[in-house]
């Protein structure tokens, strides 16, 4: 069994461009050792965004806790709000976005567990 809260987590990671990852459940041992998905919690500072990028192997999924997102899918743009879910299928290119003044804070959750390695960045 592996219980663990947000808070426990010594360090999110943070990428380059603000968002900040706190990764719950997933593949390394002190995340839980799974292997058929991933949990990450997720803040996106106000008017920060991720990176566009795709995963060739994972799906994911963002489920929306606290404010809004702008969210761009292989070149479709629509808003998320709180209780709203996305469904992202591998190979779709997409990017968050928080143009608000809140902080944007959703789950992401990948099946397979993710790995850095299935991540690609998009120019």
């Amino acid at each position: 069994m592996h219980i663990i809260k947000k808070e426990d987590l010594l360090e999110p990671f943070q990428s380059p461009t603000g968002e900040l990852i706190y990764e719950l459940i997933g593949r390394p041992k002190e995340h839980g050792g799974a292997s058929k998905h991933s949990l990450a919690h997720v803040i996106v500072p106000p008017q920060f965004s991720s990176l566009a990028h795709y995963h060739k192997i994972s799906e994911e999924t963002y489920y929306i806790l606290e404010g809004r997102g702008r969210m761009i899918l292989d070149g479709q743009e629509f808003t998320l709000s709180p209780g709203q879910a996305c469904l992202i299928m591998p190979g779709e290119v997409h990017q968050i976005f928080n143009d608000q003044e809140e902080e944007l804070v959703f789950l992401a959750i990948c099946a397979p567990a993710w790995t850095p390695e299935d991540s690609f960045d998009v120019d």
